[in-house]
């Protein structure tokens, strides 16, 4: 035990200086206001699941853990569309889930925002249209943003929330 400590002491600390964080904490503060600029108070994002394989679920509920921390700029999931400002949905639009999405579109406050997640939101992905699926969001509810990838990543996601809110 004594030996190791006597390595430890001489060989000293050998990592890098920790990144600076006022940067990040001025990109975060940006977001933020942007937000509280285009909405007066934070997102609310109804995230609807129309028949995916639930991989881009796992990305999506990438952005609440503590290194993305959408929460932390303003951004956050509700359970009811009535107070969401933005819809999120995944998948291709089963025959199922076609009526309920068309539900969920009708119950959000105008303006409607819609982001299509994933190439099976955006085209149908492997699915294509078949008589178990709608094909894409866009051929059940108007979109104005999608995201491609095949889960795309949880930055990607990010980014095009950013960018329909401006």
């Amino acid at each position: 035990m004594i030996k190791t400590l006597v390595q430890i002491v001489r060989t000293g600390i050998l990592t890098e200086e920790a990144p600076q964080v006022a940067d990040a904490d001025l990109a975060l503060s940006e977001i933020h206001e942007s937000i509280r600029r285009t909405l007066g108070r934070a997102l609310c994002i109804r995230h609807v699941d129309a028949g995916s394989c639930n991989g881009c679920e796992l990305e999506i509920q990438a952005l609440n853990n503590p290194y993305y921390n959408i929460e932390g700029i303003g951004i956050k999931f509700v359970a009811s569309p009535r107070h969401a400002d933005l819809l999120l949905v995944t998948g291709p639009v089963s025959v199922n889930m076609e009526e309920a999405l068309k539900r969920t579109f009708d119950a959000i406050s105008d303006p409607k925002l819609v982001i299509a997640v994933g190439d099976c939101g955006t085209c149908g992905g492997i699915f294509g249209k078949s008589y178990a699926s709608r094909r894409a969001v866009a051929d059940v509810i108007p979109v104005n943003h999608s995201v491609k990838g095949c889960p795309p990543a949880p930055v990607a996601i990010l980014q095009a929330i950013l960018q329909v809110i401006r």
